[in-house]
């Protein structure tokens, strides 16, 4: 009798790890399966801070939907700095999460979202904007960049994408103006 109890115990603890690991297997991050993207149209007609901000840190997808990396791209601007929605559209949100100020704006005509963080809004939920209008303002933060960078962000419904692939290749790669000579105009005497 104590032998069969004895190994109904081991059976039940067997039982029971075989349960555990199968459900940490199931919960597991599974990579999601693959869609057909829609790509993302240029239509950023502007950068959210500056004429060409340095790129403190590149958009990172994370490999699994909960997994580590970075959901947009952080650009370098002081504290106070104007931020301008890069295209035209209706503010979705306007106010605090997790204690910084963020604005998110649903473009006109897609499905796509910015996000912009840590900012002051000066606009409300529901308002259009164009695109190069003011939002807000970015703020100082302790943490994320030292508290000197804009976080821009692109989602379509909950994925993450590219902010940077809203903005078309002449405003992606411009350089500097360059003066060319002028050929065959006398010089002043």
């Amino acid at each position: 009798m104590r032998a069969k109890r004895c190994t109904a115990v081991w059976l039940g603890i067997l039982v029971g790890v075989a349960v555990t690991v199968l459900a940490s297997l199931a919960w597991a991050d599974a990579p999601p399966p693959p869609t057909p993207q829609t790509p993302v149209p240029p239509i950023g007609r502007t950068w959210p801070v500056g004429t060409r901000p340095a790129v403190v840190r590149g958009w990172e997808p994370p490999a699994t939907v909960y997994g580590r990396g970075h959901r947009g791209v952080d650009l370098a601007a002081a504290p106070g700095t104007p931020v301008r929605a890069v295209a035209a559209g209706r503010v979705s949100f306007a106010g605090r999460v997790a204690g910084r100020g963020v604005v998110s704006v649903d473009l006109k005509g897609t499905d796509l979202r910015t996000t912009y963080e840590p900012v002051t809004p000066s606009v409300r939920k529901g308002e259009e904007v164009e695109a190069g209008e003011v939002v807000g303002r970015t703020q100082a933060t302790g943490g994320h960049c030292g508290g000197g960078c804009l976080h821009w962000g692109l989602l379509r419904g909950e994925t993450y994408l590219d902010p940077l692939s809203l903005l078309p290749p002449w405003l992606l790669h411009r350089g500097p103006s360059r003066l060319l000579p002028v050929l065959g105009v006398p010089l002043p005497s």
